[in-house]
């Protein structure tokens, strides 16, 4: 069922006391499903980055660099799905090591996806509202110690969720000390809600609004699709993460024993159930979002298809891709020097 899964900030041991069948049978059916189709699209899509990425020009900008990691987060995150899909049916089979592992891979994944997506943010913010001040020091070097320092950050905010995950009662899930079991599942839902929403959320929305303000006063006829574009990642993110974020505070709430209600109780956990796989999703999407936007990572995916499978053509005329390949994978964008003519010299991605 679905509290045998290890993401502590959605299920717990003290679920309601009331008849939950429906909710079992619900979780049982449908989850592994939904779980099932987010692994497929994000392993794929976030495949096919890593190996645009690493298969392109030998000149990595720092977005380039940024937008790997996020694919790594993804596919860590979306590599423990299968587990949790198959541990709902079966329960789980393997040992305790293997529980700590894939959930390791979650949270990390987690947390890592949600930091990699705010650095680009600042990344973007830098290049364009502050071009002329960072644009020396948005070198690649900075880009994979900046990673380095990224994934260290996702290690110790995952750590707090994984760090009591056991194998026990072919389940596995959190076994807490007497004397953390009322305070650690708190402690971990303010933390993904603070850490691994609020805080992101604000930093990216003001560096998207700073950078649409910068942009509207830039003589430049891609102003309207880069305005378009940052939109979208703005939007796109708050519709997919911010209900279960509300769910996960909810759940925070009930922890109080602030909603002790039966039929309130049943509604939040298919809220969870709904929620979680929506917000899950969200990690199909980065690709499309952050990658495949960039004109220039279309063309030079389109460049490694038609190299390995010259007998498909599904881009258009063939004729179009077979140019010079590009020494950086992601597009140009417009600066704040664009209202003197110039541009972003690392062919970073718009985002």
């Amino acid at each position: 069922m679905a509290e045998e899964m290890t993401t502590e900030f959605a299920y717990d041991e003290s679920a309601v006391q009331c008849d939950q069948m429906d909710i079992y049978i619900f979780g049982k059916v449908y989850i592994p499903i939904l779980y099932s189709l987010v692994f497929i699209i994000g392993l794929v899509g976030n495949l096919l980055v890593i190996f645009t990425i690493v298969k392109g020009g030998r000149r990595k900008s720092i977005t380039d660099i940024f937008l790997l990691n996020l694919a790594i987060s993804d596919l860590l995150f979306v590599i423990s799905l299968p587990f949790w899909g198959y541990s709902i049916v079966h329960g789980w089979i393997l040992g305790s090591f293997s529980c700590q592992i894939v959930s390791s891979f979650y949270f990390i994944g987690f947390f890592g996806g949600m930091f990699f997506i705010t650095i680009i943010s600042i990344d973007r913010y830098l290049a364009i509202v502050h071009a002329t001040i960072f644009m020396k020091g948005r070198t690649a070097r900075h880009g994979f110690l900046t990673s380095l320092v990224i994934w260290v950050l996702a290690v110790l905010c995952a750590a707090p969720h994984f760090a009591f995950i056991e194998k026990s009662d072919n389940r596995c899930a959190s076994q807490y000390p007497q004397n953390l079991e009322d305070t650690w599942p708190i402690f971990c839902n303010l933390e993904i809600n603070i850490v691994g929403f609020l805080l992101p959320m604000g930093i990216i929305s003001i560096c998207y609004f700073q950078i649409i303000k910068t942009l509207y006063n830039c003589k430049n006829h891609r102003k309207k699709r880069a305005v378009r574009l940052i939109l979208q990642v703005v939007l796109v993110f708050f519709l997919f993460w911010t209900p279960h974020q509300v769910s996960i505070f909810l759940q925070t709430l009930k922890l109080f024993s602030v909603l002790q209600s039966c039929d309130v109780l049943k509604l939040l956990y298919y809220a969870m159930h709904a929620t979680e796989t929506l917000a899950f999703s969200h990690c199909c999407l980065n690709p499309i979002i952050y990658a495949f936007a960039g004109e220039k990572f279309r063309k030079y995916l389109c460049h490694l298809v038609l190299k390995s499978l010259s007998f498909i053509c599904f881009c258009g005329p063939c004729s179009h891709y077979h140019g010079r390949v590009p020494s950086s994978l992601t597009e140009n964008v417009p600066t704040s020097n664009q209202t003197q003519n110039t541009s972003d010299q690392d062919g970073s991605v718009l985002l």
